[in-house]
């Protein structure tokens, strides 16, 4: 911006958006200056570089409202987590599976730990029927976004709602 423009020439645009052609770096600045605004190099790496006479104020004001605004209108998706045990009870799992389900309806991403504790860690084939069974159950409204995997004694599943056409 102004006086750290390092380029000899450049090509330059003027406030109202017109093209006033390609000036010394000395001549831009003075030109920028008659306007009462700055010179801001929008494209460096143009050849030549492309500068633009703004309000920089107003620009840097603008460019942050843009941004708050795209921020405002993102979608952010939680993901839910739910606990199973590798030796869970039938209803227990049917409570699980009736929590999961609501969050997908919901739109939700479900994550699914299942903890190894004490001697069960030998027994992970047993933790990984059971997250098999919730999985298959669950696949009529949901897919798979990341399949079980072991991480040190926790094993985890990222369930995510289906995509209707």
């Amino acid at each position: 911006m102004n006086e750290n423009i390092r380029f000899k020439e450049v090509l330059v645009i003027g406030p109202n958006g017109e093209q006033l052609g390609r000036l010394m770096r000395r001549e831009a600045l003075e030109k920028a200056y008659e306007y009462g605004q700055d010179l801001y190099c929008v494209a460096p790496t143009a050849n030549p570089p492309v500068c633009k006479i703004l309000d920089y104020g107003k620009f840097k004001f603008e460019a942050q409202k843009k941004a708050k605004e795209a921020k405002r209108h993102q979608q952010t998706t939680e993901v839910k987590p739910l606990r199973l045990s590798p030796v869970i009870d039938k209803h227990d799992f049917d409570t699980k599976m009736k929590h999961a389900r609501t969050f997908i309806a919901e739109g939700q991403k479900v994550r699914i730990d299942m903890r190894f504790r004490g001697r069960l860690i030998t027994h992970v084939e047993v933790g990984q029927k059971v997250m098999d069974e919730f999985a298959r159950q669950i696949s009529d409204v949901a897919v798979i976004d990341k399949p079980a995997v072991l991480d040190n004694r926790t094993l985890i599943l990222v369930l995510s709602p289906k995509k209707t056409k």
